[in-house]
């Protein structure tokens, strides 16, 4: 359960890259109908589909790469003027401070994930917990 009140969408998917859009456009329409949100709606459906794609992505390729039988589960939680995002893992997990900065003048697309989260969101933090790792994220919204 993600929170007691205001919106709360939770999804529960297998551990495959095939959710990857379903995931993303979840997060796009639920950005665009948020009536407490009074910026660019679609700039913030696309940040939003953007930081959870990534970290759906970082779960599925790092926590259990190969796996199909385990999941990850999502949760998107809207009070007041505050967004919460969960992605919950179970795999080894890794500390967050000490992933680097990506060199935005290379050409890899690999390792931006976590740069884009901290660049769109207000804050990120990732820890484990009894049930596996969870990344959070949280956006003020007004």
């Amino acid at each position: 359960m993600c929170g007691e009140t205001g919106i709360n969408v939770e999804i529960v998917v297998p551990n495959q890259t095939r959710y990857l859009s379903l995931i993303g456009n979840i997060a796009e329409q639920v950005a665009k109908t948020l009536d407490v949100y009074t910026g660019d709606r679609d700039a913030l459906a696309y940040h939003l589909n953007l930081v959870l794609t990534e970290a759906m992505v970082n779960a599925i390729q790092h926590a259990a790469p190969g796996d199909t039988h385990k999941t990850v589960r999502v949760c998107m939680y809207i009070e007041d003027k505050d967004l919460r995002i969960y992605v919950y893992d179970y795999g080894q997990g890794f500390d967050l401070n000490k992933v680097p900065a990506p060199n935005l003048d290379a050409l890899n697309e690999r390792g931006r994930g976590i740069f884009f989260m901290r660049t769109f969101m207000d804050w990120v933090s990732y820890r484990k917990t009894d049930n596996g790792n969870v990344l959070e994220m949280y956006k003020k919204l007004g």
